[in-house]
């Protein structure tokens, strides 16, 4: 019984050591399920929405059911690229991210409605407006009920 203790602590132990020194060796790539990597340029087209459209207010800011309904188009149209929970993926930006979540609720409708169709975000005009603002809700919400609450006050 002890040869057996002994041979299986022998064997984890070398599992142990083969498991670091791969981790060692692959250390210039990403851990796998790694998020992307955050480049604050990529949410630049945020400031490019006009005066007009960053003043527009959410009709559906109180709606109780926005944030479930955006939640269900989201994963239909959006979590495809965005990723699950809206945290990014290598082929769009997390949306957790402080430049969208400090953004106008109009602003990301504008982002919505126009694309940014060079980076790969489709334009999304042809969703009903109702829709896109449940979208912009439940992004909002993302940032925890502090930051949405925050982010639907004016700013002066």
């Amino acid at each position: 019984m002890k040869a057996v203790a002994a041979a299986l602590a022998v064997c984890t132990s070398f599992l142990v050591v083969s498991v670091v020194l791969a981790q060692s060796r692959n250390s210039d790539k990403p851990p796998v399920g790694a998020g992307p990597k955050y480049d604050p340029a990529v949410y630049a087209e945020l400031q490019k929405a006009p005066e007009k459209a960053r003043n527009r207010a959410n009709p559906l800011q109180n709606d109780p059911d926005a944030v479930a309904a955006g939640a269900i188009l989201f994963e239909q149209h959006c979590a495809e690229c965005h990723g699950d929970a809206a945290r990014g993926s290598t082929k769009a930006p997390s949306l957790r991210a402080a430049e969208v979540q400090g953004a106008t609720p109009g602003a990301i409708f504008w982002i919505l409605t126009n694309g940014v169709v060079r980076k790969g975000m489709p334009v999304w005009s042809k969703l009903p407006e109702p829709r896109r603002w449940q979208l912009v809700r439940y992004i909002k919400s993302l940032g925890g009920p502090d930051q949405a609450a925050e982010s639907s006050a004016p700013k002066p």
